[in-house]
């Protein structure tokens, strides 16, 4: 999947502001965005699961006979009425079908890891990989969507996430085949090389609707758009207590919606990505036109809205607008170390409000498992506006690098009830603080001190 054959580089590209004038007007480029993305139009037609005599012990031949019948018949609708449906390895959609979820339906995917086979090509943790399929699964689809009020259950935590502590040995393994170019097809992990798999993925797809179901217990990321375009996720809740539990992580996509969402996750709610280190590179898409708005995170052991750190092919154009966080780690994060390279750029975020949270605003270069590179991520053009936090640790905490400082942050409206450390400033330029609060008074950049070697809630 090298950079030059991916399809989306022919696509549409939104026009670009000047550099001069990158705070001009930034909601009215998101609603562009918006009103770019190619929705979704699927056929009426219904093909009812009861049709397909599915086995109680396991609906997956049947699942997947529907949805080939919807397919060859040009496209339809799968209805998975209430109940469980129990599914022994994963559901691969196909181009123009829609899998739509009745209330009271759960789609529950047993464990095994040979139910998963044969291993399909991927991105692990940013690095391209054959293993083992995500569960509910599209690849070089368009025109496809999972629908509904019913419930996908990954059964995670007790079959799944026991893998992670035996994994590191083949995790600095794929890493290291990234680094050293090692052709993808010979990057085969199974069995003792086992990782764990995604649990929604859309690989390499075009128009992409995932609307209204509760996701559980996920084994890994939990919804993973990776190089698709036209992709829009709304009205569901993520649900996910265990670490490695991302909610949504759009990965080297393009023109994204991600709206009236709710995480109550184990690690990041929403996280941009695009790739790791020299894989990313090699690769080179990255995550643009992204639109993050009207959503909540209720958990309380992970973060709000990151951006990283998988994110060396670049991040650009992103628009947050409205989320609520109740307690958390982090609110915002913008992580990478140098391993990554990659440039993060014209960022805008708004109405944001918080409770209780070690950090507020984090940018850091020096995120952990870094390997001895010497590629600092560049940091630049980020728009942050009407913050609220109650209580908070780190406040804001800008971390540069000596090579890549982090250049042309504009800060306004931001009020902190409560702050152990309101301002914190290492390697930055063109910092602009406007009406920041902290502590019942006023915070400009005279009252910065430099960032710590270890900012507060960091993970």
């Amino acid at each position: 999947m090298a950079g030059a054959a991916f399809p989306l580089g022919a696509c549409r590209t939104l026009p670009q502001p000047d550099e001069a004038d990158w705070l001009a007007d930034p909601w009215v480029r998101a609603d562009r965005i918006v009103a770019a993305i190619r929705p979704v139009a699927i056929p009426t037609r219904r093909f009812a699961l009861a049709d397909f005599a599915p086995d109680p012990a396991d609906a997956r031949p049947a699942i997947l006979a529907a949805i080939g019948a919807a397919h060859a018949a040009g496209g339809g609708r799968v209805i998975l009425p209430a109940g469980v449906h129990l599914s022994a390895g994963p559901i691969h959609l196909r181009s123009h079908v829609e899998l739509h979820l009745e209330a009271g339906a759960i789609l529950r995917f047993l464990p095994g890891e040979a139910l998963y086979f044969p291993p399909v090509r991927t991105r692990w943790e940013g690095t391209e990989c054959y293993t083992l399929s995500p569960m509910l699964y599209a690849e070089d689809c368009e025109n496809i969507a999972v629908t509904g009020p019913g419930t996908i259950d990954g059964q995670g935590a007790a079959h799944w996430l026991p893998w992670r502590a035996s994994q590191k040995a083949a995790q600095t393994r794929l890493r290291d085949m990234g680094r050293d170019g090692v052709p993808v097809e010979q990057r085969i992990f199974t069995g003792e090389h086992r990782l764990r798999p995604h649990f929604v993925q859309f690989n390499r797809c075009k128009r992409v609707l995932l609307d209204g179901p509760t996701l559980i217990d996920s084994p890994f990321w939990m919804v993973h758009p990776l190089l698709s375009e036209d992709v829009i996720i709304r009205n569901i809740r993520c649900k996910s207590d265990h670490v490695n539990s991302d909610g949504i992580d759009p990965d080297s996509s393009r023109r994204v919606l991600i709206e009236n969402c709710d995480f109550d996750v184990g690690d990041d709610g929403v996280s941009l990505k695009s790739g790791r280190d020299q894989d990313g590179w090699r690769v080179g898409v990255p995550t643009e036109d992204v639109v993050v708005r009207g959503c909540t995170y209720s958990g309380h052991a992970g973060g709000g809205m990151a951006i990283g750190s998988e994110m060396s092919g670049g991040v650009r154009n992103v628009f947050v607008d409205g989320f609520r966080i109740a307690k958390a780690r982090h609110t915002l994060y913008f992580k990478a170390n140098p391993d990554r390279g990659g440039r993060i750029s014209d960022v805008f975020i708004r109405n944001i409000s918080a409770g209780e949270t070690a950090s507020l605003l984090v940018f850091t270069n020096a995120y952990h498992s870094y390997r001895g590179g010497d590629f600092p991520t560049v940091f630049e053009r980020v728009l942050i506006e009407n913050v609220a936090v109650g209580k908070t640790g780190a406040g804001i905490s800008i971390g540069g690098h000596p090579r890549a400082p982090v250049r042309d942050v504009v800060i306004r409206g931001v009020r902190m009830g409560s702050a152990a450390q309101p301002l914190m400033l290492s390697h930055a330029e063109g910092i602009v603080i406007e009406a920041v609060t902290a502590n019942g008074g006023a915070v400009t950049l005279r009252d910065a001190v430099p960032v710590p070697d270890a900012v507060p809630g960091g993970y």
